[in-house]
Formats: structure tokens, C-alpha cells, sequence
């Protein structure tokens, strides 16, 4: 027998830090894997393929027995959703080889071209209308959703404008103007579609531009409060929407009406348990819950896949915003960082809106879960944002120095991606000096220009036997003469009739 006071064995002690040792040599594993320096870039890659993977099996699972139902084929809305995915897998790889002065250059002209779109969507027979909402444009079999491709330009050239006036004196209306005004524009132009849902998105992208890119914490404050109270006016201005607001706090009324589609969410969910009923065995798909495979794909996760596959799509989409994150805080290029994390907290605020409505923690508002949710523009689109962001993990300074080295891995070798640029603080510096000087001598050339259309014309004496008394006798009644005011009159006197553009 041991005596009191004995310590325990040895082996029992080995057993209580084996644990232990394992977290510890996993958690140097994944920092030493993590050191690495296209480590972001692979984490972005490994994000985007595992949730599209995921929401392609998914779409196919929810949308066969409806599809089906309706006359068609099981496999119509998977093999379109399929064929997004391949778009949307081509716009990556273009993301990733775009130079980002070209990317930067192009920025208005693509931003402006988005907000055309949104107003050809609103004009009839233009723009397709589906349920009372006009919101696609129509290319033969293929639709396309104008409101999803704002989202990526509004990023990118907000992004590339506060970079280029990034300074340490820089006003607050370098800051809001045009970025502001032009967001405004395009929230107005989805309202009017209606849909509130993708406005509410627009919204968190430019408070999140406005954020990063230095606006001060009391009139950020302003604006989100006012935004909100906006976001809750428009809520309540419809019919459908308020309805939804109405059954949101009153969740145990009309559970056969309002309140239907999230009650038979919440069963789905419940029916799911830790395991799951399994890949397919879905009930609520069975028209029980509408829009299983668009707005209420997460609940056939949880009722297919359980809490672990929810858990799963959690922890992906934690790990994306760790990345996004990562990569905005190591890059030295202003216009990445402000355009890395913008993206991310678009497409992380989407994505928690959509569970939180499905779970019953916020009104239901229509947002997609991105990559997972059923629709060919949000999946191409998102995946063209995922594709940027890949971009910029390539360009951290680590990554950029590992891949001038010749060090860029297989996957890189294989796609024959390009070398990233080296970021130059003194060229950017001088980039932004001459675009501030021109900026200046434009401002100072219309000023100057003001002033000589304002200024009254020189009095000049008239010469003896000449006829410029009576020519000039309408000016001194006080008329104008319209001649003045084109632009290639001389600013100077000229004394002969001829000399003026008149003739004899």
C-alpha cells in the first residue's frame, strides 16, 4: 500500500499531461504553418473551395424535390448553380492576375458602369421583372443581378479613392465626398427595385469603407445611427416588410401566415439534432419550408448535417474572417487593406445576417448565405471578391519576397500566376502628390475661369473716326453680347471688327 501524502504513480500523471502535449505540439504545428509566407493566400483558396463544394451538394439536396415536383428535372437548378460556379471559378483566377494599377485604373469606369446597370433594371423592358421586384437583367438563358456586381466595384473604387487621398491632414470631405453621395445614389437605386435585403448589404459596405478608412468615431456614430433609423423607416414603409418586422416580435402569431417560413426554419434546425438525419433526408425540403434552397439552405444543413455541419460552416467562416483579417493587417499597400477588409466584413456581416434570421435572432430580410445559398450572380460575384483578396494575400511583403525568390509553390506553378508588384511607399507617396497638384491646378484653372467670365470687359477709349462707339452701344445699355461666353473668344481687347470672329 502507498502511504498518505504519496504522489500518484507516474503513469497516471503522463496520462493527465498527454492532452495537453497534443494541443501543445498542434498548436506548433499550425504556427509554424502559419509562418509561412503564402500561408493567407492557401487559406483563402481552402475557403472558398470547401464552401462552394458545400453549397453546390446543398442546393442539390434542397432544390431536387421541388425542381422536380414543378415538371423539371431534379438537377436543373444544380447543374445552373453549377455553371455559376465554373464562372464564378474563372473570375477568381482573373482576380488573382489582375495588376493592381490596373485594377486601380479601371475602378470608376467599371463602378460607373454598375450604377448604369441599375438604372436599365428599372426600365421597362430592360430590366425583368419577377414577382414585383425588378432586379435582372436578361442575356438570352443567362440572368444577371446588377445589385450583386455594385458590391465588389463600390469596394474597389472606394478602396483606391480613400487610398489615394490617404494623409495625415486629410478634411472629412475628402473623406465623404463623392464616396458618400455616390453610395446614397446606389442604395436609392435598390430601394426603388425594391429590395432591401442587398440595400442593407450596400450599407454595411460603405460604413465599413467609412471605418477603415479613418472617418472619426462621433460622426461614424452619426451615420450608423442614422442609417439603422433609415434601414427601419424603409422596413416599415411596405406592406411585406413591415409584416415581417410585426411577426419578428411576435413570434408566436400567424404561424400559418408570417411567421410560417421561420417557425418551419426553426423545426428543420430542431429535427437536425448533433449528428443529422443525414446527406438528402431532409423534411422541411418536401415544401414544408419555401426557399430551402436560397434563404433557408443553413436550416437543411442543420436538419442533413446537424450542429456539426453548422458548426462546420461556422468555423469556415470564422477562419475567413481570421484570414481577411491577417491579410489586411500584414499588407503595406493602403488601397489592399482598406480593400481586403471592407470585402471581409461584407461578406461576414452577409453571412451572420442569414444565419441569425434562419436561427430567429433577427427579422427575415432575404440576404444569401454567400457561396452556399442557391443564385448564379451572388455565388459568381462572391467568388470574384474571393479572388481579390487571394490577390492581395500575394502581395504581402513576406509572400512577395518568397515569390521573387522562386519560391511559389505548386499551386501557384500550376496556375502560372504572375509575380506580385513590390509596393513602394516613396512612389505612392509621389503617385499621390501628383495627382493632388493636378487635382489643384484644375481647381485653380476653373477659378480663374470664373473670375474671367464674371469680370466686366475693359473700357477702352474710342478712336477717332471709327464706328466702335456705336458697336459697343448695346454693352453700355447693360446687355451682354452672347459672343463673349464661348470658349475660343480671346480674354483679350481686340480692336478690329474682323479680329472678333465678324465680318465686314
Amino acid at each position: 500500500m502507498s502511504k498518505p501524502g504519496k504522489s500518484a504513480p507516474t503513469g497516471s500523471s503522463q496520462k493527465v499531461s498527454g492532452p495537453s502535449s497534443s494541443a501543445r505540439w498542434l498548436g506548433a504545428r499550425a504556427g509554424s504553418w502559419l509562418a509561412r509566407p503564402l500561408a493567407s493566400f492557401h487559406l483563402v483558396v481552402t475557403i472558398a473551395t470547401l464552401l462552394t463544394t458545400l453549397g453546390l451538394v446543398m442546393v442539390l439536396s434542397a432544390s431536387g424535390v421541388v425542381e422536380y415536383a414543378g415538371g423539371g428535372s431534379a438537377y436543373s437548378l444544380f447543374n445552373q448553380q453549377a455553371l455559376f460556379a465554373v464562372f464564378g471559378a474563372v473570375l477568381f483566377y482573373i482576380a488573382l492576375r489582375i495588376p493592381l494599377r490596373l485594377l486601380r485604373q479601371a475602378s470608376f469606369p467599371i463602378f460607373a458602369l454598375s450604377v448604369l446597370a441599375l438604372l436599365l433594371v428599372l426600365v421597362p423592358g430592360i430590366g425583368t421583372s419577377v414577382q414585383g421586384a425588378r432586379r435582372w437583367l436578361m442575356f438570352g438563358p443567362v440572368s444577371v443581378q446588377p445589385s450583386e456586381i455594385v458590391k465588389v466595384t463600390l469596394i474597389v473604387w472606394g478602396a483606391h479613392l480613400l487610398a489615394s487621398r490617404r494623409s495625415d491632414q486629410a478634411s472629412l470631405k475628402d473623406i465623404l465626398v463623392p464616396l458618400v453621395p455616390a453610395g446614397l445614389l446606389v442604395c436609392l437605386l435598390i430601394v426603388v427595385q425594391p429590395n432591401l435585403s442587398t440595400t442593407v448589404a450596400v450599407g454595411l459596405i460603405l460604413g465599413s469603407l467609412l471605418w477603415y478608412g479613418g472617418l472619426p468615431v462621433r460622426l461614424f456614430v452619426t451615420i450608423a445611427i442614422s442609417g439603422v433609423i433609415a434601414a427601419g423607416v424603409l422596413a416599415m414603409s411596405a406592406g411585406y416588410r413591415s409584416n415581417r418586422v410585426r411577426s419578428f416580435f411576435n413570434p408566436g402569431t400567424d404561424t400559418q401566415g408570417d411567421n410560417y417560413q421561420a417557425r418551419q426554419a426553426l423545426y428543420s434546425l430542431a429535427d437536425g439534432g448533433i449528428w443529422g438525419r443525414g446527406l438528402g433526408q431532409s423534411r422541411a425540403k418536401w415544401s414544408y419550408l419555401p426557399n430551402a434552397h436560397n434563404d433557408f439552405i443553413f436550416a437543411i444543413i442543420g436538419e442533413e448535417l446537424g450542429f456539426l455541419g453548422c458548426g462546420l460552416v461556422l468555423a469556415l467562416l470564422a477562419l475567413f474572417v481570421y484570414t481577411g483579417i491577417r491579410i489586411a493587417s500584414r499588407s503595406a499597400d493602403p488601397f489592399l487593406r482598406l480593400l481586403t477588409a471592407s470585402a471581409t466584413t461584407w461578406i461576414a456581416g452577409q453571412a451572420l445576417i442569414n444565419i441569425g434570421y434562419v436561427v430567429g435572432l433577427l427579422p427575415v430580410t432575404g440576404l444569401q448565405l454567400p457561396l452556399v445559398s442557391a443564385g448564379g450572380s451572388s455565388l459568381a460575384i462572391t467568388l470574384l471578391m474571393f479572388g481579390l483578396i487571394a490577390n492581395a494575400a500575394r502581395h504581402e511583403p513576406e509572400a512577395v519576397a518568397a515569390l521573387h525568390a522562386g519560391q511559389d509553390g505548386r499551386f501557384s506553378r500550376l496556375l502560372r500566376l504572375p509575380k506580385p508588384e513590390v509596393y513602394s511607399p516613396a512612389r505612392a507617396d509621389a503617385a499621390r502628390a501628383r495627382s493632388a497638384a493636378a487635382r489643384a491646378a484644375r481647381s485653380a484653372e476653373k477659378a480663374r475661369a470664373d473670375r474671367a467670365r464674371q469680370a466686366p470687359p475693359p473700357a477702352r477709349r474710342p478712336q477717332p473716326g471709327s464706328d466702335s462707339g456705336r458697336r459697343r452701344a448695346p454693352e453700355r445699355r447693360g446687355t451682354s453680347s452672347l459672343r463673349a461666353t464661348r470658349a475660343w473668344e480671346p480674354n483679350y481687347p481686340v480692336n478690329h471688327a474682323r479680329d472678333r470672329g465678324r465680318s465686314r
